[in-house]
């Protein structure tokens, strides 16, 4: 197990593969000109094109040894989407199959500088962007994979289904989402609060505590119990959480409130100030550029 993620790793590799037959699946379903509701002025292909332009990325991160400068950002003439991502797929899995998950590798966060982190980080990309996908298609999915799913773990032979409701899955992306995107990449691109405040995830079993202030911004994991002792908690299920704190849910997916509400706390829209709407909306430009997903 690499040292960061909170699942067996094997869970990370078969949803990796099953998340990239979904994503191709849904992408089928719909014209490539689809507008993206959940990344305004993206259509389905940008989406696609983005996909497999990050796991080329992240492949020459690991051959290189070092930040990519250029790799293959499109499809080449006469190639389609599909086997666009579907051979950058390919390609990578192949570097991260030669090694162990705890072996050290080049990656952009110092906390986990292992061949782990790609595959976690890879697999958790193809979850978000296969739910932006089906989301231009009209659908509202609920599921994540990961469980050992006929002709999917990436074999690529068929089209993957949903296998369980991956809560574990779901549970690791809030992890990554909060301990990753929010106590590493935040501080890096300078985005702080005016104030310090504190808000807890509560969800899954499991607990965080994140804090942003004028000198700080950090997340750490805690008990359950713990989060309760912080005045603002969101809690919710684990694949409701997980899409929130990527903004692929609205606010009435989770539940926001102070311990003291008890059962009943908020589910209220208002709770995210304008300067934190702004901050994940920096954050979602960064997070999604070719250029940029990868190579910090």
């Amino acid at each position: 197990m690499s040292r960061k993620i909170t699942i067996d790793h094997g869970r990370i590799v078969r949803a990796f593969g099953d998340e990239v037959e979904l994503l191709i699946d849904a992408a089928r379903c719909v014209p490539p000109d689809t507008p993206v509701p959940t990344c305004p002025g993206w259509t389905v292909g940008d989406t696609m094109r983005h996909v497999g332009s990050v796991y080329r990325a992240a492949q020459a991160w690991l051959i290189d040894g070092r930040r990519p400068g250029d790799w293959q950002r499109e499809p080449a003439p006469g190639q389609s989407q599909e086997s666009y991502v579907r051979q950058g797929y390919a390609d990578l899995k192949e570097v991260l199959d030669f090694h162990d998950a705890q072996a050290e590798a080049p990656t952009w966060w110092p906390d986990d500088p292992t061949y782990g982190f790609w595959r976690r980080r890879m697999a958790h990309d193809t979850v978000i962007h296969r739910v932006d996908v089906e989301g231009a298609g009209g659908a509202m999915p609920v599921e994540i994979t990961g469980s050992g799913v006929p002709g999917g773990v990436g074999g690529m032979a068929g089209i993957a289904e949903p296998s369980g409701n991956g809560d574990d899955i779901a549970v690791d992306g809030v992890d990554e989402a909060l301990m990753l995107w929010f106590g590493h990449r935040l501080p890096r691109l300078g985005l702080c609060g005016t104030r310090v405040g504190e808000v807890a995830v509560v969800t899954g079993g499991r607990g965080w505590i994140t804090v942003a202030g004028p000198d700080r911004v950090f997340a750490r994991r805690c008990d359950p119990a713990e989060a309760q002792s912080v005045h603002t908690v969101v809690s919710g299920e684990p694949v409701e959480v997980y899409l929130w704190l990527w903004g692929r849910r609205g606010p009435g997916a989770v539940t926001i409130g102070s311990p003291a509400d008890g059962a009943d706390g908020a589910r209220a829209p208002g709770i995210r100030t304008k300067r934190v709407k702004r901050a994940r909306m920096q954050v979602r430009r960064r997070r999604t550029m070719p250029s940029r997903s990868c190579g910090r």
